[in-house]
């Protein structure tokens, strides 16, 4: 900021201080917002007080024209120097800018130009902007800096305070359909002995009371499952996740995510429900049933065709999963592809990166994706009619994975087995394997019922907003400067 503006904007803010008027008051005497101004104008006949922020401010001589607006909308101010006096009207005219808030007295009127406007009495500051407010054309155009400086995006940017709100709604249909349907939502702890639920690499912080290091929890399966165990039948909980890895359009570290936990039903219960629920979320965010996904027209007004894990991987690489695949095999295939792998990888994470290079990306419309390897998905049943596939379905749409959910895996000595397998590959440097969790097997050697799971997280919301995940956080985690 160039200093000569900074010097200038200093000296209005003392002359607002030596006129005896408050630059920063506390207290503010609003009857009413400025959009229920507008609605009820014909009807209102007495004086009344409304605030915000100026937008513009234009001096003509003896009168000024401002806008002002608070979170409902934006009305007109009309200064006239004959009917709030001399000095107040200098005061304003010389020294109210855009950017700083301002309170205003007085009646409703329309301008010549017909619009409706405040005819002001008295005014006071609220609060003094020192700092240059960008303008609507020529202020911040890089994406960095807008996310960096969010507060100034919402300031400028009507769209991007609508992409919040929607979000609000986003969180409120997942939680009011998860109650209505009789779920209890619980909150867990976010600093875990043992993180799982999840393949992905944890945050570690040190607990200074306990003197004991401690995982930021990547998902909220586990918790949620040992509550199954205690006797409750239906468990959600909506809160934050974390995961040190990479930042792409789908990804950040630190994310909100819902999962809930469901006694008693099984994968075709749990599917029907999942369907429901994204249809409610998009409908309501959205007001329709269709949304726009980078070029991509998705129309979730329809039932999700199930797509065949297996099926679909034979038919692309030519390989049979039901059979004895060995990692040299798809290794090979992977090379025929051009996709490329970690030397570390497994089976399971081959197989995986091969299906999220091929298969995955063909997967436009919505659908539901099933019958997963067991190898990725430690925490599934296994299919009895093919124990090589897990009882496990994905939504998905625009090629991007929308969700996760599976028939909760109940067998103890079978979960130990699966831990143990993960634990081989973190061994192997899979920093992404899940560590062995000795107190949720002990959980579950107590007896958990057959239930379904199912956790979504926020990128559902920036898929149907056509945005980055990145876009839809209102503080997204960036690099100092």
């Amino acid at each position: 900021m160039r200093e000569d503006i900074q010097k200038t904007k200093l000296e209005k803010l003392e002359n607002i201080k030596n006129s005896g008027m408050e630059a920063y008051p506390e207290k503010c005497e609003r009857t009413m917002k400025n959009a229920e101004a507008l609605e009820k104008f014909d009807d209102i006949k007495e004086e009344i007080i409304l605030v915000g922020r100026v937008k513009s401010n234009r001096p003509m001589g003896n009168v000024v024209f401002a806008h002002i607006e608070d979170g409902s909308g934006k009305i007109q101010l009309f200064l006239n120097k004959k009917i709030v006096g001399d000095e107040a009207y200098k005061l304003f005219a010389k020294n109210v800018e855009t950017g700083d808030f301002v309170q205003a007295k007085g009646i409703l009127f329309k301008t010549k130009q017909d619009e409706k406007s405040l005819e002001v009495r008295e005014w006071k500051m609220l609060s003094k902007n020192i700092r240059p407010i960008p303008t609507e054309y020529f202020g911040l155009k890089d994406e960095e800096e807008l996310l960096r400086r969010r507060y100034l995006d919402l300031m400028m940017n009507p769209e991007t305070r609508e992409i919040f709100k929607k979000k609000n709604i986003f969180w409120q249909t997942v939680r009011n359909f998860l109650v209505k349907d009789e779920f209890l939502e619980v909150q867990t702890p976010v600093l875990e002995h043992t993180p799982g639920g999840a393949d992905a690499e944890p945050f570690v912080t040190h607990h200074n009371a306990l003197d004991q290091d401690f995982y930021l929890r990547i998902s909220l399966e586990l918790p949620l499952k040992r509550l199954l165990v205690g006797g409750y039948e239906k468990v959600f909980e909506i809160g934050r996740c974390f995961r040190n890895e990479g930042i792409d359009r789908e990804h950040l570290q630190e994310f909100d995510n819902t999962e809930f936990y469901a006694s008693y039903w099984d994968l075709e219960k749990g599917m029907k429900f999942v369907e429901a629920m994204y249809k409610k979320i998009v409908f309501e965010v959205t007001g329709g049933y269709e949304t726009q996904y980078e070029g991509e027209k998705i129309n979730w007004d329809v039932d999700f065709p199930r797509v065949d894990y297996f099926e679909e991987f034979k038919k692309t690489t030519g390989l049979d999963l039901s059979e004895d695949i060995s990692i040299e095999d798809l290794r090979k295939k992977a090379d025929e592809l051009g996709i490329k792998y970690d030397s570390a990888y497994g089976k399971g994470r081959m197989i995986d990166t091969i299906y999220k290079k091929t298969i995955r990306q063909k997967l436009i419309q919505p659908c539901f994706l099933v019958g997963h390897p067991i190898e990725v998905s430690p925490l599934a049943k296994a299919d009895p009619n093919n124990p090589k596939k897990a009882l496990r379905i994905q939504p998905i749409a625009g090629s991007s994975e929308l969700g996760n959910g599976f028939s909760e895996l109940n067998d103890p000595i079978d979960q130990k087995n699966r831990f143990a397998e993960q634990m081989k590959m973190r061994e192997a440097g899979d920093a992404e394997a899940q560590m062995m969790d000795e107190d949720f097997v002990e959980a579950l050697e107590y007896g958990m019922p057959p239930a379904f799971g199912f956790g979504m997280g926020e990128r559902f919301f920036a898929f149907i907003m056509n945005r980055s995940v990145r876009e839809t956080v209102i503080f997204p985690g960036m690099k100092s400067k």
